[in-house]
């Protein structure tokens, strides 16, 4: 008898959640979907970071040892092997400045630092950070340089160029200035 009573309560039971589990299956498989996308997401998302920062450092390092292999045939001759710092990016020959492309830099930056060098041996109080936008664009264009700029790149710009340039822009009138204004504050070298 008592086996009989636990059958029919386990055949209760069962018909019970049977009976839930139709009426519900609406509910569950839309739980069970979204349970399964979450999990894609989080799954995913888990596997793609890490690659990304691997892959980040294996191009930094790749580009390190670049540095470093072309670095050293260019210490053992002139210097102990040390790494090249940007000041040394800059040559100045009798009448140029060669500018040589850092990480990062394009051939505004390289203007900019031709510029700078250029003005700190000529220097003029005239010149403010708005003329130096303009010299620096003004080089950029006249330089002559074709192709892209690349790490190690280097770009000479003739002192006559530089000395055009820096005329040029005092002859912009106060419109001109104020419009150079809106780029000068976007240059944080301009800012110190």
């Amino acid at each position: 008898m008592e086996e009989d009573k636990d059958m029919s309560y386990e055949e209760g039971m069962s018909e019970k959640v049977k009976t839930w589990i139709q009426e519900n299956l609406r509910v569950i498989t839309s739980v069970f979907i979204v349970a399964v996308i979450a999990f894609g997401i989080y799954s995913y998302s888990d596997r793609t970071v890490p690659s990304e920062n691997a892959d980040l450092k294996k191009i930094e390092s790749s580009e390190t040892a670049k540095e470093e292999t072309s670095g050293d045939t260019v210490s053992e001759e002139t210097q102990p092997q040390k790494e090249v710092q940007p000041t040394e990016a800059s040559q100045e020959t009798e009448g140029s400045f060669i500018e040589t492309a850092g990480r990062g830099d394009g051939l505004t930056h390289l203007a900019r630092r031709a510029a700078a060098d250029y003005l700190e041996k000529n220097a003029d109080s005239s010149v403010t950070v708005e003329h130096r936008v303009y010299i620096e664009d003004y080089l950029r264009k006249k330089v002559g340089h074709t192709g892209g700029v690349k790490m190690g790149t280097s770009v000479e710009f003739s002192k006559d160029l530089i000395r055009e340039a820096v005329d040029a822009s005092k002859r912009l009138n106060d419109r001109q200035l104020e419009n150079l204004k809106r780029y000068s504050a976007r240059v944080s070298e301009f800012r110190k």
